[in-house]
């Protein structure tokens, strides 16, 4: 079946996604949507309070299911006159990935280092410090003059103080379980931490300087987001199957998921009258 998105929703800018662009996001949102499938399964074969990190899988790879969805339909961009030309050419920015990572960046971030034992102040801040980032990003690819490279900066600080904690701070606490997942959260931190070191690289290539297509754009893009999507959170609660979930703590506040409800005897509510 041809892939018809590029007529049916035509690009509004120069320089636009090809319709082999189109379908490579396609094939990304295929693996997005059969991923989350697969883990929505995963979630309900999971003991009630035990599902926190499935969940935030499943929030995540939905999110990401439906970026890309918008994405391989050539919908979510705004065209933004590019820098370095002077042909006054515009350039397609993909606002709806912007929304995908202000959602998925944060709660990848959390799935993580709720695995640590990094007190809440730190683990908000670092949260922040992400939500920061693409925020950082996004008006950057907006800004069609130099200033854009202020906003980059910005963002990359930003990304020291994440790669710190990761890599620095949170590996330093002390671990649930007498540290039964301090190894799993080295190496998944370690992953996530090196991937997170590409994005810059590709945004500097990509908005920032034009150096490299729409279409290319898609496709550096699309792979760093299916291995820290998809593939790093199917690696990630594979790992965490060998840990006591109980030990990380965890309690929803709920009577009825912690203890079950006692009822009275007939003869102990005789005795009480």
């Amino acid at each position: 079946m041809a892939n018809d998105a590029l007529n049916l929703n035509p690009p509004n800018a120069t320089l636009h996604i090809s319709t082999h662009g189109s379908d490579w996001l396609w094939a990304a949102f295929s693996v997005m949507l059969f991923t989350l499938l697969v883990t929505v399964v995963l979630n309900f074969l999971r003991p009630r309070g035990t599902r926190l990190f499935h969940q935030l899988a499943i929030i995540i790879l939905a999110t990401s299911s439906l970026a890309y969805f918008s994405m391989a339909s050539d919908l979510g961009a705004t065209p933004i006159s590019t820098e370095f030309r002077a042909d006054g050419a515009t350039r397609q920015i993909w606002y709806v990935r912007y929304i995908q990572w202000f959602i998925t960046f944060p709660l990848l971030l959390l799935s993580v280092l709720l695995t640590t034992g990094l007190s809440l102040s730190d683990i908000f801040t670092a949260l922040f410090a992400s939500i920061f980032i693409v925020v950082s990003g996004l008006v950057g690819a907006l800004v069609h003059s130099t200033y854009k490279w202020g906003f980059y900066t910005f963002g990359c600080a930003a990304l020291f103080y994440v790669w710190y904690v990761l890599l620095w701070h949170a590996p330093r606490t002390t671990f649930a379980a007498d540290g039964a997942f301090r190894t799993g959260f080295r190496i998944s931190s370690s992953v996530f931490a090196f991937m997170l070191l590409t994005y810059p690289i590709a945004w500097a290539l990509a908005e920032g300087s034009n150096v490299i297509s729409p279409t290319s754009e898609m496709i550096w893009y699309g792979i760093l987001d299916v291995i820290t999507g998809p593939f790093f959170l199917l690696f990630f609660l594979f790992k965490l199957n060998a840990v006591d979930y109980s030990a990380f703590g965890f309690n929803s506040g709920k009577y009825t998921d912690t203890a079950a409800v006692v009822r009275p005897t007939k003869a102990q509510e005789a005795g009480s009258v």
